[in-house]
């Protein structure tokens, strides 16, 4: 299974980035293989409206079934729920903590967005 977790940078050691649509990228760990690939969401990040849902379609491309955010605005999280990712809220630490976090049980699922769209 593969998890997306936002991110600062290219690694198990970047901080995490608590913004989905407009996170710098997002590490995809494969659970399976122990794994890691970068998706840079720096074109997104710029963008005038619509990154939470343009993020989203990224990180469906990738397979990913798992999200790990600090926050997720309502159309992302529409989004990601509508393609049957689940989502994950940690706000600090790095990648690989958030990794470990969701492997030991420490992260509970979001059953909603938890911010307003258009949040910086």
């Amino acid at each position: 299974m593969k998890i997306a977790i936002t991110s600062h940078g290219n690694s198990l050691d970047a901080n995490i980035d608590a913004r989905f649509g407009r996170a710098i990228g997002y590490i995809i760990w494969d659970t399976e293989t122990k794994t890691f690939s970068y998706v840079d969401n720096m074109q997104v990040l710029n963008a005038p409206q619509g990154a939470g849902v343009q993020a989203a379609k990224s990180v469906v491309d990738t397979g990913a079934k798992i999200v790990i955010t600090g926050h997720v605005g309502p159309n992302a999280f529409r989004a990601l729920n509508a393609a049957g990712i689940k989502m994950f809220l940690k706000t600090n630490g790095t990648v690989k903590d958030a990794i470990d976090d969701y492997t030991n049980g420490n992260l509970k699922e979001t059953g909603n967005s938890n911010v307003e769209g258009h949040w910086v």
